[in-house]
């Protein structure tokens, strides 16, 4: 049987799997991508992808073109639980403004549909240099101290090979045939309802008065479900709770039962609609988190970890994040400049915030299901708090002494600890105004300012004997950069003399709030060297 090798085999061609590639090729790790469907998603499915995401993209320069992709709907704002479109409205679930977004990151939320997005990561991913194969199934998987052993099957021909990869990222959905084989478990409510999707059109201007919906999640006696604006004029998608415990089958759906629940969940008996199509595959939302994110040389991410109803557009992201969390780390690993150990942060970071995450999207669930919003509200977390506000409790970095540790901060007024995200800044440099996470995505990054003395060299020199790209960027008004608002000690928590280690994904890895020259150094390698495994 031929066998070929390759560094990461990514098994799964979504969101997840093509973002993987991506940031692995941007890092110069070799990978090749398995997809059982012979093509991308032709679902909208995912439509929102949040600013936190939309920064990944950017380091990698990707961000303009993912915009150049957005839905006709990506003006719109309004998420809204009604009995019908028409109607009583029960909540206008609350957003962020583009000026509250913009005091915390340098992009925004870019509504895009999953079947627009895929085929753009995927190109990318191939230029990029990743050899990204559709219709190609994984049949077994054996992992062993070396390595791992997939055989696969191209389904097109039948013909079966072998691919051997040192790591393998699981990125093939909620029901991870992979997770599977690797016998791990999985927690959490499961499968909460059965639906089937229908596309229709119909003018239903009338029945929005006005509003330009995200979505409108709708719970009335005839139908449970959400009617959702594909073009933001004439063509819509809605999809429909059914319930197979009460004798319910997606056959059922014939085309006049889905003119039936157009007509009850819009509101207007008589409304004149067609459908375009009944046979779209039934699915499931559930709720569920892997009991472990990680073997030795298999990382699960995105569905196949973590699955979660599709409210508050935290699932797709989610699962982006988990893949750049992990690409860095993988690269350091194959060059050798880190030790083992530092893949083991990825399920100590990851599963926490996957764990909340599941639980503020089930929150939502809850109003969508009927619930009063005020029986939620005081748990509930913006979306723009869940987005930038998560910290890891623990992983790579080097912990503040005295420190506890929170999962989630108030992105408004960052602390900038290590383990959280490092506070947006907009800096004066050479070429003009610079937002601060635009310096992180290449390597590591130490930020210092104008009374740091010349042991930062030192730190940069000893990065290099240690095979770790590191930069200095000292902030001053005499410096390169310059804080234009004079805020750079105070978003990063310094005095003089202070310094700030972050890591290639934009979280801070270490941290001394002042010091002087022969300690702040020494503290610094010994920190880099403790994140990398290499004491």
């Amino acid at each position: 049987m031929k066998q070929e090798q390759t560094s990461v085999l990514i098994v799964g061609g979504g969101l997840t799997g093509l973002s993987a590639a991506v940031f692995l090729a941007h890092h110069g790790v070799q990978a090749l991508l398995v997809e059982r469907h012979a093509d991308t998603s032709t679902h909208p499915k995912a439509r929102a992808i949040n600013p936190r995401t939309m920064e990944l993209y950017r380091s990698v320069g990707m961000e303009e073109r993912v915009r150049a992709g957005r839905s006709p709907i990506s003006g719109n704002t309004d998420l809204v639980h009604v009995e019908t479109l028409a109607g009583r409205e029960r909540v206008r679930m609350p957003n962020a403004s583009p000026d509250d977004i913009g005091r915390i990151s340098p992009t925004l939320w870019t509504l895009i549909d999953q079947n627009q997005l895929e085929p753009i990561l995927r190109t990318r991913a191939v230029e990029a240099g990743a050899d990204v194969r559709f219709h190609t199934r994984v049949e077994a998987l054996q992992e062993d101290a070396d390595g791992v052993l997939a055989r696969v099957r191209d389904l097109a021909t039948g013909t079966e090979s072998e691919i051997r990869a040192q790591y393998v990222i699981a990125a093939d959905g909620s029901r991870s045939p992979l997770r599977e084989m690797l016998g791990i478990g999985a927690h959490g409510r499961g499968t909460i309802t059965n639906l089937v999707s229908f596309f229709f059109e119909a003018d239903l201007d009338e029945a929005l008065r006005g509003r330009r919906i995200i979505a409108a999640y709708v719970n009335n006696p005839e139908v449970r479900g959400t009617i959702i604006p594909l073009d933001n004029d004439r063509r819509w998608v809605i999809n429909v709770s059914f319930f197979p415990d009460q004798g319910q089958r997606a056959e059922d759906f014939t085309e006049e039962r889905c003119i039936a629940l157009v007509r009850a969940a819009v509101g207007v008996p008589d409304l004149p609609l067609k459908i375009e199509s009944v046979d779209m595959p039934a699915w499931d939302i559930s709720a569920r988190v892997a009991d472990s994110f990680a073997t030795r040389r298999v990382f699960l991410a995105g569905d196949a970890a973590h699955v979660m109803p599709p409210t508050g557009a935290f699932g797709a992201s989610t699962g982006i994040q988990d893949v750049y969390n992990l690409a860095w780390k993988l690269a350091l690993v194959l060059s050798g400049a880190a030790g083992p150990a530092l893949l083991e942060s990825y399920d100590a970071e990851r599963r926490p915030v996957a764990e909340e995450t599941v639980r503020q999207a089930m929150l939502r669930f809850a109003v969508r299901d009927g619930k009063q919003y005020q029986e939620v509200a005081d748990e509930l977390l913006s979306e723009t708090t869940m987005t930038f506000g998560y910290c890891y409790l623990s992983g790579a970095f080097a912990r503040e002494e005295g420190a506890s540790g929170v999962l989630i901060e108030d992105p408004e007024h960052p602390s900038a600890a290590p383990g959280a995200r490092a506070p947006h800044l907009v800096l004066d440099g050479p070429d003009g105004p610079l937002p601060v996470a635009d310096l992180f995505a290449d390597g590591f990054t130490l930020l210092v300012d104008e009374a740091a003395g010349p042991w930062a060299t030192a730190v940069e020199q000893e990065a290099g004997t240690l095979g770790v790209a590191l930069k200095t960027v000292q902030v001053g008004p005499r410096q390169q950069y310059t804080d234009r608002d004079g805020e750079f000690r105070q978003r990063y928590g310094l005095m003089p003399g202070g310094a700030v280690l972050v890591r290639p994904d934009g979280f801070v890895g270490w941290r001394a709030t002042a010091g002087r020259s022969g300690a702040v150094d020494r503290a610094a390698v010994a920190a880099l060297r403790t994140l990398l495994d290499r004491d």
